[in-house]
């Protein structure tokens, strides 16, 4: 066992932050050696019960669970920053044709490394990523997620309709390589598969079914997708399905909405379409930077709580612009404020931050596995620096409060504030 010493930060079962300014966190392995917390508080109540324990002293940093991003697309990690009209033109002139050249594994794979480099970086320790339709991106992303010891879920891409060539796909093959990589990866120390339609335009009735099968085949696996992101985007799907209730009811239909599917951007949803999304358990992975940057609309943090829908935060890059979890997390909070049900909604500071740990490892379906540090997690954890910048030195020595304190993180915080990036 370890223990370290610092301002401890975690939730409770009501998701409210829990907060120690002279914590103590132990990790030490469990009955089948993963790392896990085996204890968090305050320092004086515990030390005592550790005595023979080593403790690294961090006094003057904060210790908080380590960031779950809820979407993300590692392929477009050279995309970012790419200007285009919205998401449409985006895909076309951008996305697809650099997707192309993950047909070969050693490239995926350099772009892997660095994208997991990035994401310890800033402090992400679980995602839910898109590969390409190239198995062998999957295939690259799982061997370096396996090397750093993540818990991370990735799946190949479906799309064999309205697609290009170098990403379209073939119907029933792209099933074949899915069901080999669910066999292949799926449950393989720390990782994840998700059966991942890119979008219900991008494929046919055939491939939806399909994949909608191999979910009920393999129901511990993870499904994502995107839905009703843009307003054109949805028009065209009213388009293409002319009978379905909603963009969202065409995965329903399909058997594509359970616990452990994860919908990206879900803007454009009714009343009936969030009621849905929470009577099947089904999350929406919030991506705020992404949905200003292409100018896609707003998520409704209101409505979705007033459904009891699940949700969490996302980068979405490469159309996300950071993966940052304090610029999501800033990003987020100004789009709160323009929800249609609540407009001018102020989400707190602890409300944030849960949305991007524990609150998108409930998304997942891994409530008390990641995000948090209560005892049994998974010990995957960042240590803050809260004097990293000059100017977040002088705005957190005067915080007055724990939401003062996480807000100053939030709004002046980066990449400079993440000390040191612990993966159990």
């Amino acid at each position: 066992m370890k223990a370290y010493r610092a301002a401890l930060l975690r939730f409770n079962e009501q998701h409210q932050p829990v907060y120690d300014a002279d914590g103590l966190l132990v990790v030490g392995p469990d009955a089948q050696g993963q790392a896990v917390v085996r204890a968090a508080g305050d320092h004086h109540s515990l030390i005592d019960r550790f005595a023979g324990v080593a403790v690294e002293d961090l006094r003057g940093h904060l210790i908080a669970p380590g960031f779950v991003d809820l979407h993300v697309h590692y392929p477009q990690t050279d995309v970012i920053g790419s200007p285009a009209d919205g998401l449409l033109p985006w895909l076309e002139n951008y996305t697809f044709p650099h997707e192309s050249r993950f047909v070969d594994k050693t490239y995926a794979r350099s772009v892997a490394d660095f994208f997991f480099d990035e994401l310890a970086r800033h402090g992400v320790t679980t995602a839910l990523t898109f590969s390409t339709s190239h198995p062998a991106s999957v295939e690259a992303a799982f061997e370096a997620a396996r090397e750093r010891g993540l818990r991370f879920i990735t799946g190949k891409c479906l799309q064999d309709r309205h697609s290009p060539d170098g990403v379209r796909d073939q119907t029933e093959q792209s099933l074949v390589d899915t069901e080999d990589l669910i066999r292949r990866w799926h449950g393989v120390d720390r990782l994840g598969y998700a059966i991942t339609p890119r979008f219900a335009p991008s494929c046919s009735d055939a491939q939806l079914r399909g994949a909608g099968e191999l979910a009920a085949r393999y129901p511990d696996v993870w499904i994502q997708s995107h839905v009703a992101e843009n307003r054109d985007e949805v028009r065209w799907v009213a388009e293409l399905y002319p009978s379905a209730r909603s963009y969202l009811s065409v995965y329903g239909d399909f058997g594509l909405l359970r616990e452990r599917a994860v919908y990206a951007h879900c803007i454009w949803l009714d009343a009936e379409d969030r009621a849905l999304m929470a009577r099947t358990g089904t999350a929406a992975a919030v991506s705020p930077t992404s949905n200003l940057f292409l100018g896609s609309g707003f998520f409704d943090f209101a409505a979705a709580d007033g459904a009891g829908m699940k949700h969490g935060l996302a980068s979405d890059v490469g159309g996300g612009t950071s993966f940052s979890p304090f610029h999501t997390m800033l990003a987020a909070y100004c789009v709160g404020r323009e929800g249609q049900s609540k407009p001018g909604l102020s989400l707190s500071p602890g409300q944030l931050w849960w949305q991007h740990t524990a609150g998108a490892a409930a998304a997942l379906g891994l409530e008390g596995v990641v995000g948090n540090l209560q005892p049994g997690c998974e010990a995957d954890f960042v240590v803050l620096d809260p004097q990293a910048t000059p100017l977040l030195a002088r705005r957190t020595a005067q915080a007055g409060s724990l939401d003062e304190l996480l807000f100053a993180f939030i709004v002046l915080g980066d990449d400079r504030a993440i000390r040191r990036t612990v993966i159990a």
